[in-house]
């Protein structure tokens, strides 16, 4: 079983001076020495170094108080998420999952050496308490599978303390460079490593992303980023982290959509079976994320009710139902995302955002390819809604309202990839349509609550149970829908009123 740790960390450059005093930093009573620990650490990436990329990096190490394998993942400048593994001969399995969306088909090996001296230091309040660890390191790199070259430096580290407060990093950088400690260049050592030791022919400065110029460069932007948060998000997924599975639905959903929108950008006769395949994932992560949405609100309606008409046990069937269907679409989730399948669709979103299919209209101005179609998107839009507000009540209604949510997603998407170009009047018509978007997607919660309550009323009643419960909060999710239909006229006309794309 793998452990996860939030690491919050700064990186220092560092001469034979060695460590300035730090007994001065506020809050700090001693510094204790915790003398020189020998750590021997084995890198492994892919030959084409995907991790590294990524600024992922994996690593088997011996010596020091955790020895193991060590996963990191990058969440913001100076803070990483390290998941830690028992030491084996062999890539834990549970590791090569959370990077398998990286990975791929390609081998993990192992890439760069690295072996430290490190001298330790422990920074105590005046409980005992520790505050950060701070260490002077003294690194000997070493390129594995070429011809060996080596490098060595001496660098510095302040790790904050489980738990501590990141202010208190402030400090000793203030007290650090006092003393003429400057920030480290590299973001870690197997970055510093990699490019120190690389062949000199790769040693080339990572070229700038060029700003978007034509509406092919903006749309394409926006489905790159989509094809981004997929990869980015796989890991999280597999270790259910909360809303990671409605966040990798949605980005399935933005860029499908993006294809549908934006047709005469890029060409449909190759993005179509893409997008076909974008559904199909967007459908298995539904299972998740609709048992997700259904289990919130019926948890939640179920508390709001007084306890003299909670009849029978609805909590524990209410848990049942949850727990039965939930372990089993966990289970079917993760063989999803280890699938041959899902692993070629990545490769095919890879292919696709590094030779798009451009058609003549992505060469045009943003302005007036891409208003044409925010445009055309909203007038499907109007007459969706207007068609369901004509209803009567009752299924025909639900079923024009669930077209119209579905409508406003895909406007609300096309109008986010219009943004950085037309400014702000997309992104309030993005405003508008998340607004309008959440008013119907409250009905159809409703709608899909209301069948499921039928459900666990005639399981219940078959098991001999009260049935009564469940009636009341049928009542009253018909009541939360009938709000949200007499809502929608108003909603809509603001909506309409304040269109200007």
């Amino acid at each position: 079983m793998a452990d996860t740790k939030r690491e919050i960390e700064r990186k220092y450059e560092s001469d034979d001076s060695g460590l300035p005093d730090l007994t001065g930093v506020a809050g700090v009573a001693a510094v204790i020495d915790k003398g020189v620990a020998g750590l021997d650490a084995t890198y492994y990436d892919t030959a084409d170094e995907r991790l590294a990329a990524s600024a992922i990096t994996l690593r088997r190490r011996t010596g020091g108080s955790d020895a193991g394998w060590h996963l990191k993942f990058p969440v913001a400048p100076g803070v990483r998420d390290e998941i830690q593994a028992p030491l084996s001969d062999t890539v834990p399995r549970t590791l090569a999952g959370l990077i398998r969306s990286r990975v791929r088909e390609a081998e993990l090996l192992p890439v760069m050496r690295l072996r430290s001296d490190r001298d330790v230091r422990d920074l105590v309040d005046a409980d005992g308490r520790l505050l950060a660890e701070v260490s002077v390191d003294a690194v000997h790199a070493e390129r594995l599978g070429g011809d060996g070259t080596t490098a060595q430096w001496t660098e510095m580290e302040v790790e904050l303390a489980d738990g501590g407060d990141p202010a208190f990093l402030d400090k000793v950088d203030k007290r650090l460079r006092k003393a003429g400690v400057r920030p480290s260049k590299s973001a870690s050592k197997l970055a510093r490593a990699l490019a120190e030791t690389a062949p000199k022919k790769k040693r080339k400065k990572q070229q700038q992303a060029k700003d978007p110029v034509t509406a092919g460069d903006h749309v394409l932007a926006y489905v790159r980023q989509q094809r981004d948060a997929i990869v980015e998000l796989d890991p999280a997924v597999r270790q259910d982290v909360f809303d990671s599975v409605h966040r990798m639905r949605v980005a399935t959903r933005r860029m499908r959509s993006a294809f549908r929108s934006y047709g005469k950008v890029l060409d449909r006769t190759v993005t179509d079976p893409i997008g076909e395949e974008l559904k199909w994932l967007a459908g298995e992560l539904g299972v998740d994320r609709d048992q997700e949405v259904l289990t919130e609100r019926l948890t939640a309606a179920l508390g709001e009710l007084p306890r003299t008409l909670v009849s029978g046990p609805v909590r524990t069937r209410l848990r049942t139902w949850m727990n039965a269907r939930r372990g089993g679409s966990r289970r079917r989730l993760t063989g999803v995302l280890d699938s041959k399948r899902y692993l070629t669709l990545l490769d095919t979103l890879d292919a696709l955002v590094e030779d798009p299919p451009l058609l003549e209209a992505a060469a045009g101005k943003p302005e007036k390819v891409i208003t044409k179609v925010v445009r055309k998107d909203f007038g499907k839009l109007s007459g969706l809604v207007e068609q369901a507000i004509e209803l009567e009540p009752g299924q025909d209604r639900d079923l024009a309202l669930h077209e119209a949510r579905k409508k406003a997603k895909r406007t609300r998407y096309a109008a986010e990839a219009a943004a950085p170009a037309l400014g702000g009047s997309a992104t309030a018509l993005v405003k508008s349509m998340k607004s309008l978007q959440g008013l119907l997607g409250d009905h159809q919660d409703s709608v899909m609550t209301r069948q499921t309550l039928r459900e666990l009323s005639a399981v219940a009643h078959a098991a001999g149970e009260s049935s009564f419960t469940y009636g009341v909060l049928y009542g009253r999710e018909e009541q939360r829908a009938a709000a949200a239909e007499a809502a929608l006229p108003a909603a809509w006309a603001q909506t309409e009123g304040g269109m200007e794309v």
